[in-house]
Order: C-alpha cells, then sequence, then structure tokens
C-alpha cells in the first residue's frame, strides 16, 4: 500500500478525552476547511469555540449508547478509516455504501493509569479501560498511507503548521504519527494487562513501557556503545527520572549510573546525609545534625577515591557545603535544593553537572537485569529493615552507640558490591571493601583503606562469613563489633571466634548480595 507524498486532509474525527489544546486545534482545522467529525463533550468543546461539527451519531445514523461506551464502533467510522486509497475497489465501495473517507484522526485515550494510581474502585477502574479509542488508533495508524493520527495534544500545533506549509500531511509526518499511536496503545495496554496481573508475584507475562527520557546519550560504558536513558512510561517519573539538571553537561552512562546509587544511599537515611560515590560503592558516607558535617565527615572516609565521584544530599545544599564541595573535583552533585548561595558556588565549576530531585526512599519495587536470551526480574531489595529480629549472637552485648552504628553499617552493606564489607565509626563510613571474590579479602581491604581509623570501629558483611578467618582479621585490626546475616554451617565456629576476642556479633537473618 504505496503512501502518496501529501494527504490532503478535508474530514477530521475528533474524540479526545483530555481536552487540552482542543480549542485552539479544532479552529486551526476550520481555517483549513476540514470537515470535523466528534463525540459527545469533544463536540461541545468545539462547538462553544463557534466551530462547525458533525456528531459521530449524525454519521452513524446511530446514538451514543450504553453510557458512553459504544460511540464510534460503526461501520461508517471504520470504513472510511480503513479504506485504501491506492485501490480503486476500496473506494468504490465507500460510494455504494455511503461512507465518506476519513482523512485525519485526533484522538487520546481514557486515563486508565491516573484512575489506578487515585485507588479508586475496580468497577471506576474498568470503565476507564477504553476501547473505541484504541480500536479508532490502530485502524488509522495501519492506513498511514491515507490517514493521519494524533495522539499527543504537544503534536497538535505541529499538525497545524504541516497544513500551512503542505496544505495536507506529508508521508514522512504520517509514518512517524503512526508509529507514535501504535506505542500510545501499546503502553495503554500493557498498564491494562499489568493491572490485572497484580496480584500475581512473578505474572507468566510481564509488559513493560518505557518512554526515552530526552536525547540519547553521548554513549555506553564506553565510547563504542550507544545509550538512552528511559523511564517508566505508565508511572509519576521519581529519582533520577523527576530530577531537573540545572548546570554543567549533559550526564553520560556511567553518570547516571553511579548518581542513581549515589542518591539511593543518601535517601535512605533520615538523618542529614552525604553519600559520595565511585563506581557505585561509597568512597564515603555519613550522617550528622547538619549538611557541611555530614559532608566533612563522608569526605574523610576516603579522600583519594572522592576525586572524579559523585556527591548526593538528602537536605538542600548549603552555601558552607556548597564550598566545601567545590573544593575537590566532582562529576556530579544531586540534592533536593540548594540555598542562596550555594548555586553560585557551584556553577563556578563549569564541568559540574548541578541535579535537583525530590528525596524519595528507594522505591525500585522490581529490579530488571538483561543477560543473553532474556531478562531476570527480581524484588527490589527494599522496604524498612527487621532490626526487632536482630539476634545478639556473642556474649558480649552492644550498647545503643554500638547498635546505632551497626544498624547505620548494615543499610550502607545494602548498597556496596559483594562480597561487601563496611566499617563504620559514630555513624560515618570509614572502610569499605567492594566486589571482592573471598570474604577475607573485603575485610582486609576494608581494614587498609580505613588507614588507623578502624580502632574500635563495627563491620558490617552483606552476606554470611563462611570462615573464622573473616573474624580473626577484624580482631586483630581493632574491630568491637559484627553485623552479619548468619546462616552459615560454621556459625557456631564464626560466633565463637567472636567471643574469643570478646566482639560483639549480631546475626540479622537477611543478606544483602549486590552483584
Amino acid at each position: 500500500m504505496p503512501a502518496t507524498d501529501v494527504t490532503a486532509v478535508r474530514r477530521a474525527l475528533v474524540s479526545v478525552y483530555d481536552k487540552t489544546g482542543l480549542v485552539e486545534l479544532a479552529r486551526g482545522l476550520h481555517r483549513h476547511g476540514v470537515e470535523i467529525v466528534s463525540t459527545g463533550s469533544t463536540a461541545g468543546v468545539i462547538r462553544d469555540a463557534d466551530v462547525p461539527v458533525t456528531e459521530v451519531a449524525d454519521v452513524t445514523g446511530f446514538p451514543e449508547c450504553l453510557d458512553g461506551r459504544v460511540k464510534t464502533l460503526h461501520p461508517k467510522i471504520h470504513a472510511g478509516l480503513l479504506a485504501d486509497r491506492s485501490r480503486p475497489a476500496h473506494l468504490d465501495e465507500l460510494d455504494e455504501l455511503g461512507v465518506a473517507p476519513i482523512d485525519l484522526v485526533v484522538s487520546n485515550l481514557y486515563p486508565f493509569d491516573d484512575a489506578v494510581a487515585s485507588g479508586a474502585p475496580d468497577d471506576d477502574i474498568i470503565e476507564m479501560i477504553d476501547i473505541g479509542g484504541p480500536t479508532m488508533l490502530r485502524a488509522a495508524a495501519k492506513n498511514f498511507a491515507g490517514v493521519g493520527i494524533v495522539v499527543d495534544p504537544d503534536d497538535y500545533a505541529p499538525l497545524v503548521e504541516l497544513l500551512d506549509r503542505h496544505d495536507g500531511l506529508p508521508a514522512a509526518a504520517r509514518r512517524v504519527l503512526a508509529t507514535k499511536a501504535f506505542g500510545h496503545v501499546a503502553t495503554y495496554d500493557a498498564a491494562i494487562s499489568n493491572w490485572f496481573r497484580r496480584d500475581e508475584d512473578h505474572p507468566e507475562q510481564l509488559h513493560v513501557a518505557l518512554e526515552r527520557l530526552g536525547p540519547p546519550l553521548r554513549y555506553g560504558e564506553n565510547p563504542h556503545q550507544g545509550a538512552a536513558f528511559y523511564v517508566d512510561a505508565q508511572t509519576e517519573p521519581v529519582g533520577l527520572g523527576a530530577a531537573r539538571q540545572l548546570h554543567g553537561k549533559e550526564l553520560s552512562y556511567n553518570n547516571y549510573v553511579d548518581t542513581d546509587a549515589a542518591w539511593a544511599m543518601a535517601c535512605d537515611f533520615d538523618e542529614p546525609c552525604v553519600a559520595i560515590i565511585k563506581h557505585t560503592n561509597p568512597a564515603g558516607l555519613a550522617v550528622a545534625d547538619d549538611l557541611p558535617t555530614a559532608h566533612e565527615r563522608a569526605l574523610a572516609g576516603d579522600p583519594v577515591s572522592a576525586f572524579g565521584g559523585i556527591v548526593a544530599a538528602n537536605r538542600p545544599i548549603d552555601a558552607t557545603t556548597a564550598a566545601q564541595v567545590a573544593e575537590v573535583f566532582t562529576e556530579v552533585v544531586i540534592a533536593p535544593g540548594y540555598a542562596d548561595g550555594a548555586l553560585e558556588v557551584l556553577t563556578a565549576k563549569k564541568n559540574l553537572r548541578i541535579l535537583e530531585a525530590p528525596v524519595s526512599p528507594p522505591i525500585a519495587t522490581r529490579t530488571l537485569r538483561a543477560i543473553d536470551g532474556g531478562l531476570l526480574v527480581q524484588d527490589g531489595d527494599v522496604g524498612a529493615e527487621p532490626f526487632a529480629d536482630w539476634e545478639v549472637a556473642s556474649a558480649a552485648r552492644p550498647d545503643d552507640v554500638m547498635l546505632a552504628d551497626l544498624r547505620f553499617a548494615w543499610t550502607v552493606a545494602k548498597h556496596v558490591k559483594s562480597n561487601a564489607i563496611v566499617l563504620v565509626k559514630d555513624r560515618a563510613v570509614v572502610g569499605v571493601g567492594a566486589g571482592q571474590m573471598s570474604r577475607v579479602d573485603a575485610v582486609r581491604l576494608a581494614v587498609e583503606k580505613s588507614g588507623d581509623r578502624h580502632v574500635g570501629a563495627v563491620l558490617a558483611s552483606d552476606a554470611f562469613f563462611p570462615f573464622r578467618d573473616n573474624i580473626d582479621v577484624a580482631a586483630a585490626a581493632g574491630i568491637a563489633g559484627i553485623v552479619q546475616p548468619g546462616g552459615s554451617v560454621r556459625d557456631d565456629e564464626v560466633v565463637g571466634a567472636a567471643d574469643e576476642h570478646d566482639l560483639v556479633m549480631v546475626l540479622t537473618g537477611r543478606r544483602h548480595f549486590r552483584h
């Protein structure tokens, strides 16, 4: 079915739930002599704007019925949409049936996602499952060789501009609009399918609808890899999807990955918190009564690795903190806001990317990871930690100060690549062993990175200790307390080693692998 270069628009079917820009569009179509056919409330808005409009019921000879469930589902509508203009037999058949072709459809769908998000009863949500709208969109998009289809109010003005410039719709524009329409319907259907499967933990089918945010990135992890940032098309933007860039050049793929890790860490704490991240692991992380102190203590965690890192704060950044951040070369700063004077300090750094995002706790209820041949899907490692279920397995007992450090260290360990060991003192990270192939090497690395600050610190391990050698190394370094999941066949041996060294050992019963 070859497409003609320009389709003249003589007749348009306009039926929209979202009335944004409708009056301006109707006036633009009328100015071009387009006959407008419309339904219900859409027709009312057009008529009130003193633009001539024909009701669909006058075209079909059949009234809208069943509380509006049936409006456009009629051969006089769909034959006009689906007739192939390149086939004389189709045009002759339209004449015999008394059906006029429809050259343009403008439609958007019932707000199903909004109804779900509002917590409406199931019966009300079901009424937001559009039938006639998707049918029209698919029909017009299939027949893009002769029909235009517009689903987005943002495309109304460009549509009228095309009519002004070409006195019709060029083939290239019709194909782009049809592609957008099919994507619109696919996203809509995915939302409905997922809603019906909402009570299934891991459904047989999982429909993911993603929408690219901004232009493609310059490249991926390496310059020879293409990349782009996509967000969930069915939910309100969160995390970096809701961030606003205030300064600096565009974020790279690696910037996004590291900034996401930094933001998740900072937002996982209620107190003023600063996280400094390199390659998704914390070079430093601390909480304090105020942000400047939190930043000082985070930077002290590993000032060498902080060079070229990502800084995330869960409070608006003040001028004092901004000045401290500006002293160290930093790729990205992200915070929920910037107080007077802070932006002036930070924007003096030409290449510093500055982001503003609303604080929210980690809410990724489902994570997806590509492997050769498919996707792995799992529940997100989110939710309140069951601190009340922790078991003190050692003879030594933690006091309140140590218990606060143990909880802090355990929360940080959740964000560190396995095998993960985190050393904490006074609710500040002083050493990290991340991504090691053996746990005892992770312990040694964390101790080495901490300098001499490990004495009296606590240690968190994201998974159980397979051998007591980990405890012996920690004890030799002066570690005072350990938190770990437990569950090893050698738990008795490991706890016994803690007792030999008079260490506190707490078992969480939950691990935090992060591969």
